[in-house]
Protein backbone atom coordinates (compact mmCIF):
# COMPACT_ATOMS: atom_id res chain seq x y z
CA UNK A 1 0.00 0.00 0.00
CA UNK A 2 1.55 3.48 -0.90
CA UNK A 3 1.49 6.41 1.09
CA UNK A 4 -0.09 9.73 0.46
CA UNK A 5 0.82 13.02 2.23
CA UNK A 6 -1.54 15.11 3.38
CA UNK A 7 -0.60 18.74 3.73
CA UNK A 8 -2.84 22.01 4.16
CA UNK A 9 -2.17 25.65 4.63
CA UNK A 10 -5.07 25.88 7.06
CA UNK A 11 -2.76 24.43 9.98
CA UNK A 12 0.31 24.98 10.95
CA UNK A 13 3.27 23.71 8.95
CA UNK A 14 5.72 21.23 10.36
CA UNK A 15 8.49 22.19 12.41
CA UNK A 16 10.33 19.35 11.76
CA UNK A 17 10.92 16.15 9.39
CA UNK A 18 7.64 14.97 9.70
CA UNK A 19 3.85 15.85 7.51
CA UNK A 20 0.51 17.43 9.18
CA UNK A 21 -0.31 13.82 7.87
CA UNK A 22 0.11 10.60 6.49
CA UNK A 23 -2.69 8.56 4.79
CA UNK A 24 -2.32 4.20 4.45
CA UNK A 25 -5.21 2.76 3.18
CA UNK A 26 -8.21 3.94 4.94
CA UNK A 27 -5.99 5.00 8.24
CA UNK A 28 -4.88 8.71 8.63
CA UNK A 29 -2.10 9.03 10.95
CA UNK A 30 -2.30 12.68 12.09
CA UNK A 31 0.91 14.06 13.47
CA UNK A 32 1.20 16.19 16.83
CA UNK A 33 -0.78 19.48 16.40
CA UNK A 34 -0.02 22.32 18.77
CA UNK A 35 -1.44 25.86 19.35
CA UNK A 36 -0.23 27.43 16.61
CA UNK A 37 -1.68 29.69 14.40
CA UNK A 38 -1.34 29.04 10.80
CA UNK A 39 -0.56 32.05 9.55
CA UNK A 40 1.83 33.46 11.56
CA UNK A 41 3.38 30.34 13.16
CA UNK A 42 2.92 31.90 16.81
CA UNK A 43 1.46 30.35 19.89
CA UNK A 44 -2.01 31.12 19.91
CA UNK A 45 -2.37 34.22 22.70
CA UNK A 46 -4.81 33.25 25.53
CA UNK A 47 -4.92 31.06 28.48
CA UNK A 48 -5.19 27.28 27.93
CA UNK A 49 -8.91 26.88 26.76
CA UNK A 50 -7.62 29.04 23.97
CA UNK A 51 -4.54 26.77 23.67
CA UNK A 52 -7.14 23.58 23.61
CA UNK A 53 -9.47 25.24 20.67
CA UNK A 54 -6.24 26.05 18.26
CA UNK A 55 -5.63 22.62 19.07
CA UNK A 56 -8.90 21.02 18.09
CA UNK A 57 -9.07 23.59 14.57
CA UNK A 58 -5.58 22.70 13.39
CA UNK A 59 -6.62 19.04 13.80
CA UNK A 60 -9.79 19.62 11.98
CA UNK A 61 -8.38 21.51 9.36
CA UNK A 62 -6.26 18.61 8.94
CA UNK A 63 -9.02 16.12 9.22
CA UNK A 64 -10.61 18.00 6.42
CA UNK A 65 -7.53 17.87 4.01
CA UNK A 66 -7.43 14.07 4.46
CA UNK A 67 -10.70 13.75 3.13
CA UNK A 68 -12.55 13.45 6.73
CA UNK A 69 -13.52 15.23 9.78
CA UNK A 70 -13.27 15.15 13.39
CA UNK A 71 -15.72 12.50 13.72
CA UNK A 72 -13.64 10.35 11.77
CA UNK A 73 -11.01 10.12 14.44
CA UNK A 74 -10.63 6.52 16.09
CA UNK A 75 -7.82 7.09 18.45
CA UNK A 76 -6.94 10.58 20.22
CA UNK A 77 -3.66 11.33 22.25
CA UNK A 78 -3.49 14.20 24.30
CA UNK A 79 -0.47 15.56 26.45
CA UNK A 80 -0.99 17.97 28.67
CA UNK A 81 1.97 19.83 30.58
CA UNK A 82 -0.47 20.38 33.41
CA UNK A 83 -2.90 17.30 34.69
CA UNK A 84 -4.92 19.68 36.17
CA UNK A 85 -6.52 21.21 32.91
CA UNK A 86 -7.89 17.73 31.70
CA UNK A 87 -11.38 18.27 32.96
CA UNK A 88 -11.36 21.65 30.61
CA UNK A 89 -10.16 19.67 27.55
CA UNK A 90 -13.01 17.06 28.36
CA UNK A 91 -15.66 20.41 28.22
CA UNK A 92 -13.94 21.64 25.18
CA UNK A 93 -13.75 18.69 23.40
CA UNK A 94 -17.71 17.94 23.60
CA UNK A 95 -18.07 21.14 21.52
CA UNK A 96 -16.08 19.23 18.79
CA UNK A 97 -17.18 15.65 19.27
CA UNK A 98 -20.36 14.12 19.18
CA UNK A 99 -20.74 10.22 20.40
CA UNK A 100 -19.49 7.97 20.05
CA UNK A 101 -16.13 9.35 21.05
CA UNK A 102 -12.72 8.65 19.91
CA UNK A 103 -11.02 6.24 21.83
CA UNK A 104 -8.22 8.87 23.87
CA UNK A 105 -5.44 8.74 26.29
CA UNK A 106 -4.12 11.84 28.53
CA UNK A 107 -0.79 12.24 29.52
CA UNK A 108 1.43 14.36 31.17
CA UNK A 109 4.46 15.24 30.04
CA UNK A 110 7.47 18.09 31.24
CA UNK A 111 7.54 20.17 28.29
CA UNK A 112 6.39 20.75 24.53
CA UNK A 113 7.59 22.50 21.70
CA UNK A 114 7.37 25.97 21.54
CA UNK A 115 6.32 26.35 24.97
CA UNK A 116 2.76 25.33 24.55
CA UNK A 117 0.57 23.11 27.44
CA UNK A 118 -1.55 21.12 25.52
CA UNK A 119 -0.50 19.34 21.89
CA UNK A 120 -2.59 16.00 20.56
CA UNK A 121 -2.10 13.94 17.58
CA UNK A 122 -4.62 10.92 16.22
CA UNK A 123 -5.30 8.35 13.60
CA UNK A 124 -8.56 8.28 11.59
CA UNK A 125 -9.98 5.51 10.13
CA UNK A 126 -11.89 6.77 6.33
CA UNK A 127 -14.32 5.54 4.79
CA UNK A 128 -13.69 4.75 1.00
Amino acid sequence: MSKQIIHTDQAPQAIGTYSQAVRVGDTVYVSGQIPLVPATMELVEGDIEVQVRRVFDNLQAVARAAGGDLGDIAKLNIFLTDLTHFPLVNQVMADYFAEPYPARAAVGVAALPKGAQVEMDATMVLAD
